[in-house]
C-alpha cells in the first residue's frame, strides 16, 4: 500500500528542518541558523500510531526575490504541494506573522488540500506569545517547539487523524507489476511493446515520465497492472524538484508493486545504481526479474555473454543469482513477449507453500551434512522448521540459542532451501526464533 505524503511547508529560518528531524527521529536535514539553508528537498519514511507516511523537507519560501535560487525554491515547493496529501504549514510563534505568510497561505488554499497550521518555537505551550498567528484565518495554529519536543506528540496525532484513508487495495487476483530503473534505459517502450500501443510518450531526453502510470493488461487470465515509473538517479544527482518526486513515486510504486521488473542498459552494463535500485525492491520483499533491454544493439555479443552478464552481476549482488534475467530489446520486441510468461511464473514461486513436514527432512539433511557451529561453550541446537509466510517466503527454524547461529550457516540453509524449492525471484527470508520453553 502506497504511504501519504506531508510536506512541510514555510518561510526560511522557521524551523521546518527542525520539525522534520524532530518528525523522523534523526539530524538527516541541515539544521542551521542561516536562512535558506535547505535548497533540495529531503524526504524519510515516518510513523505515529501505525500509521505510515513520507515526510518532505522543503526550501523556505521568499515571495517577490528576483534571485534564481528563490525562484527555483518556489517552484519545487509548488511541486510538493502538487504531491501532497497533507501540507504542515510552519509559522514562526516567536516572531510572530511576517507578510509573506498570508501569501503562503493563498497559495495553500488555491491548492484544495488540507493543511495544518504549526506554530513552532513555542517552547511553553501555555504561552500566548503565538496568539497574533490566530489573525491568518487559517485554523488554530498548533503550538509546539521543534527543537524541544514540546508538543509534537499532539502535533503528530492530528497529522495522522486527518492522513486521507489509504486507497482501497485492488483485486487479489490483480498482479501489479513496477518497471523500473535509471532513466532512458527503455521502460515506456518496453511497456508500449507489451500493451502493442503508444500508451506513454517515449523520447530520447531521459526523465520523459515522471509521473508513475498505471496501465492494465489481461494475459492468460490473469489481470495484470504495469506501472511505468520515472528513473532513480543517484541522489546527487536529483538536483531538480520534478526530478526529486519521480524518485519519490519510484519508492512509493515499488511500495504498491507485487512484482518488480528492473530494466538496466545492456550497453552500459550493471551501474552501482542498478544495484541500489534492485536492493530497494528485495529488501521490500518485492519479487524481482531483471530485464537487460538494449541487447540487439550491444556489440561483441558470443554465445556465453549472457551467461557471463549473469555471473557478473550475481558476483556484485549475490541476490542476483536468484532472480531470473531475460535479455530484451524493446525497440525490436526481442523476447519481450516472454516477459509476461516469466512474471507468472515468478508470482507462482511467490504463492509456493512447503509442508512442515518437507521443510523439515530438507533442514535434517542440511544438519546432518554440516552441523551448526558451536559459539563461546554453548550447544547450538536446530529443533525444527516451518514455513510461516509466502509473500515474500519466510522460514522460521526454532532451536535453543537462534541468537548464537553463525551469519554463514543461515547463508547455508538459506542456499540448501533454494536448492530444493527455488523461489525464483523472490527473497526467502530465513526466521530464527527460541524454542519455547513449554516445547523444551
Amino acid at each position: 500500500m502506497s504511504r501519504p505524503v506531508v510536506a512541510i511547508i514555510g518561510r526560511p529560518n522557521v524551523g521546518k528542518s527542525s520539525l522534520f528531524n524532530r518528525i523522523i527521529g534523526t539530524d538527516s536535514a541541515i539544521v542551521s541558523e542561516e536562512a535558506g539553508t535547505t535548497r533540495d528537498r529531503h524526504f524519510a519514511e515516518a510513523e505515529w500510531n501505525s500509521r505510515s507516511f513520507w515526510l518532505v523537507d522543503t526550501g523556505g519560501l521568499r515571495e517577490g526575490s528576483d534571485i534564481p535560487m528563490d525562484a527555483e525554491i518556489r517552484r519545487q515547493v509548488g511541486v510538493a504541494i502538487e504531491e501532497a496529501d497533507l501540507m504542515l504549514l510552519v509559522l514562526d510563534g516567536q516572531a510572530g506573522l511576517h507578510p509573506s505568510d498570508a501569501r503562503i497561505v493563498e497559495i495553500l488554499r488555491e491548492s484544495g488540500k488540507p493543511w495544518i497550521v504549526v506554530a513552532n518555537k513555542v517552547d511553553d505551550p501555555r504561552s500566548t506569545d503565538f496568539y497574533e498567528l490566530f489573525n491568518l484565518g487559517a485554523g488554530d495554529p498548533i503550538p509546539v517547539s521543534a527543537l524541544n519536543g514540546k508538543n509534537s506528540g499532539d502535533l503528530l496525532d492530528e497529522l495522522v487523524r486527518r492522513l486521507p484513508d489509504s486507497a482501497a487495495e485492488p483485486p487479489a487476483e490483480t498482479l501489479r507489476v513496477a518497471v523500473i530503473g535509471r532513466p532512458n534505459v527503455g521502460k515506456s517502450s518496453l511497456i508500449n511493446k507489451l500493451l502493442g500501443e503508444d500508451r506513454h510518450v517515449v523520447a530520447s531526453e531521459a526523465g520523459t515520465t515522471r509521473d508513475a502510470i498505471d496501465s492494465p493488461y489481461t494475459y492468460h487470465g490473469r489481470q495484470l497492472i504495469f506501472v511505468d515509473t520515472a528513473g532513480l538517479r543517484r541522489k546527487s544527482k536529483v538536483d531538480d524538484g520534478v526530478e526529486f518526486y519521480s524518485s519519490l513515486r519510484t519508492r512509493r510504486a515499488i511500495e504498491r508493486a507485487d512484482i518488480c521488473l528492473l530494466m538496466i542498459d545492456a550497453t552500459e552494463g550493471l551501474h552501482n545504481q542498478d544495484l541500489k535500485i534492485a536492493a530497494l525492491a528485495w529488501e521490500a520483499g518485492r519479487a524481482l526479474i531483471m530485464l537487460v533491454n538494449k541487447w540487439d544493439i550491444k556489440e561483441d555479443k558470443g554465445d556465453k555473454t549472457a551467461a557471463h552478464f549473469e555471473k557478473e552481476c550475481g558476483e556484485k549482488a549475490p541476490f542476483l543469482k536468484f532472480v531470473p534475467f531475460l535479455f530484451t530489446s524493446a525497440l525490436t520486441g526481442q523476447r519481450v513477449a516472454k516477459t509476461l510468461d516469466v512474471i507468472l511464473q515468478v508470482d507462482a514461486e511467490r504463492h509456493k507453500r512447503v509442508s512442515t513436514s518437507e521443510v523439515n527432512r530438507v533442514l535434517g539433511e542440511l544438519m546432518a551434512r554440516l552441523q551448526p557451529p558451536q559459539a563461546a561453550g554453548n550447544e547450538v541446537r536446530l529443533n525444527y522448521a516451518t514455513q510461516v509466510d509466502s509473500i515474500p517466503p519466510s522460514i522460521a527454524i526454532f532451536g535453543n540459542h537462534p541468537e548464537l547461529v553463525a551469519e554463514h550457516y543461515i547463508r547455508y540453509l538459506h542456499n540448501g532451501f533454494r536448492e530444493h524449492w527455488g523461489f525464483l525471484g523472490n527473497p526467502l527470508r530465513i526466521l530464527l526464533r527460541r524454542k519455547s520453553s513449554a516445547e523444551r
